[in-house]
């Protein structure tokens, strides 16, 4: 079955809402790095063939798309979420504060907010809803996960060139079984993520 990513925005478009934000986030399962989220406003005449959850789309061609929405939406907002601050709020929220502070940003105040599977309460104002894999029927959140999971990559990349024998290019952070093998022969540097199982089992020593 084929789905419309634009049938969310057309529905609210015609319901009178203009600037629609979507949001989504990336970086929940790694050891290592922050959580990144992210929120665009698309323009109603945006088209981009291939667009969709940045999960079933390689990198090169997030890559592609990244400056695409970056030079095309109406509002981008950003947020970075630490491994320090995931350990104080656990990842749940961290996600949720990510995706607050995201829209917060913008130069653009939204009129409805839509996410993927994530409820927010944080603006009492603003209408919003959460979709279950909401960055595959969505195009707003679908960019928007572009943008969080190519920010996040690069952020990746630049602690690879700082500590080339963790192999974060490679990795990502994800908990691969070669990450594994990897943390438990150097230890853990700053940017791990110490309430997280392997990391846990390492750091306190058990």
């Amino acid at each position: 079955m084929v789905v419309d990513l634009y049938s969310n925005e057309k529905k609210l478009w015609d319901e009178g809402y203009a600037n629609i934000a979507g949001c989504d986030e990336a970086g929940r399962g790694p050891l290592f790095g922050p959580v990144v989220a992210a929120s665009v406003i698309l323009p109603h005449d945006f088209v981009l063939e291939g667009l969709n959850d940045s999960k079933k789309l390689t990198e090169k061609k997030r890559e592609e798309y990244y400056p695409i929405i970056m030079e095309q939406a109406l509002a981008v907002g950003i947020s970075i979420v630490s491994a320090e601050e995931i350990d104080e709020i656990n990842i749940y929220e961290a996600s949720r504060q990510g995706m607050l502070r995201a829209i917060a940003s913008m130069n653009i105040k939204p009129d409805y907010i839509i996410t993927d599977a994530m409820p927010l309460d944080g603006f009492t104002d603003i209408k919003h809803e959460s979709i279950i894999k909401g960055d595959a029927k969505s195009i707003s959140i679908a960019a928007a996960s572009v943008i969080a999971k190519v920010t996040r990559d690069r952020l990746m990349y630049e602690e690879d060139k700082k500590h080339p024998e963790y192999e974060f290019a490679k990795h990502k952070g994800y908990p691969t079984k070669k990450h594994i093998e990897l943390l438990n022969k150097y230890g853990i540097i700053d940017g791990y993520r110490k309430t997280y199982g392997p990391v846990k089992k390492i750091f306190g020593g058990t």
